[in-house]
């Protein structure tokens, strides 16, 4: 290899895709280094949408939202079709309680500008026919958009490839060379030294590794999440849908769960596919960094799917596949330049929602190398958070 490129990029996932697609578009040269291949990590076993109801208020819903934005622009800008549409997400209420914490939620997005109401059972089955019809009530935004994450990362990538970028796939990074001054000066690969100033790690739950090459403690774990997939069918349902413990497992609210849903993280999602197919989830366990569907976990996403969509018992599921999501205490990921190590930049961390946020996550990156004003205030992804106070 031996070459030399403004910045390099490592691993080719949702976010690695894009900091390289919106750094050509700056106009530096990009290596993207991955060790397998664009897309077989997290990226490709996952769900895929683009939501406003899975973030809390603040910041987190606030970034959310722009990449919604940068989305619909993208949509124009990337030839590459990744089946972007808006339907819209709705979350379903099984308790009185769970409605509560529910409709507060909606009022607090609300409050924000955004456009989250809460929907009473009949509202809720004018939409989705084939519900329960016991349920409380949810919770229901036009706002969110749904997205093919593979297509999405390919996108990317095929806008800009030989256009400033160049890929490595099948290329393991396997050092950080840093001069006298712990500056940035080369990428160590399986294939060669590539010459650069500039290091993103975008390695999702791997980003640790690429940590410990500069002597970084990130301190990212994997979250294991299971989908079922179910045969081509009818139209079950006609956006993203899912049960507001979602919300309970993701973010550890105070809302009491059933034991048996407590121990995997369970929580009902289904969205529908390009294909005619459902995808059927969800689970949130940590559970090491292996993609392998338990059984029992399998067999809890089922029932309870078949609790808010009782047709579902006549459907087939032809297969199931589990993903590892990076994530970090705070449910902010790291956008960040490492002051400590000039040159080093991290983008990870983003748990379930690294496809939600990737067009901002891409554009604030290249804008900090760009040294620019970013679109966003990035102190509260900054790894500046983990310093130790002397």
């Amino acid at each position: 290899m031996n070459k030399t490129y403004d910045v390099v990029v490592v691993g080719a996932g949702v976010i690695g895709t894009s900091c390289a697609y919106h750094l050509v578009k700056k106009g530096f040269t990009v290596a993207l280094v991955e060790k397998d291949d664009v897309a077989k990590g997290t990226s490709s076993h996952c769900d895929g949408v683009a939501l406003i109801t899975d973030k809390m208020p603040g910041v987190d819903a606030a970034l959310g939202y722009a990449s919604i934005n940068r989305f619909k622009e993208l949509k124009e800008e990337l030839s590459y079709d990744f089946e972007l549409h808006q339907r819209g997400s709705l979350y379903l209420c099984e308790t009185d309680e769970e409605m509560e914490a529910a409709s507060k939620y909606a009022k607090d997005l609300a409050a924000e500008g955004y456009k989250v109401y809460a929907m009473t059972p009949e509202e809720m089955l004018e939409k989705e026919p084939f519900l329960a019809k016991d349920l409380k009530g949810g919770v229901f935004s036009e706002e969110c958009l749904g997205i093919n994450p593979f297509k999405l990362c390919f996108a990317y990538v095929n806008e800009v490839k030989g256009k400033g970028l160049d890929v490595y796939a099948q290329t393991e990074v396997t050092g950080i060379k840093l001069n006298d001054k712990n500056e940035v000066e080369g990428v160590e690969t399986t294939k060669g030294v590539i010459t650069t100033k500039r290091v993103v790690n975008a390695c999702g739950v791997w980003a640790p590794e690429v940590g410990k090459m500069v002597g970084l403690d990130i301190p990212i774990i994997p979250r294991k999440g299971v989908i079922l997939v179910s045969s081509a069918t009818f139209p079950i349902c006609k956006q993203k849908v899912h049960e507001f413990g979602y919300m309970v497992s993701k973010f550890g609210l105070d809302v009491k769960r059933p034991e048996e849903l407590e121990k995997y993280g369970v929580s009902f999602t289904i969205e529908p596919s390009a294909g005619n197919n459902v995808l059927v989830g969800s689970s949130r366990n940590f559970a090491g960094y292996g993609t392998h569907a338990e059984i029992e976990v399998i067999n809890t996403i089922a029932k309870r799917a078949c609790r808010f969509f009782p047709i579902l018992k006549e459907i087939n599921c032809v297969r199931s596949y589990a993903g590892v999501r990076p994530f970090v205490e705070e449910h902010l990921p790291l956008i960040t330049q490492v002051d400590e190590v000039p040159g080093y930049y991290i983008a990870a961390g983003h748990e379930g929602d690294g496809i939600s946020m990737s067009p901002v996550t891409g554009q604030l990156i290249s804008e900090l190398i760009a040294g620019e004003e970013t679109c966003r205030d990035v102190a509260p992804f900054s790894f500046n958070r983990y310093k130790k106070e002397a």
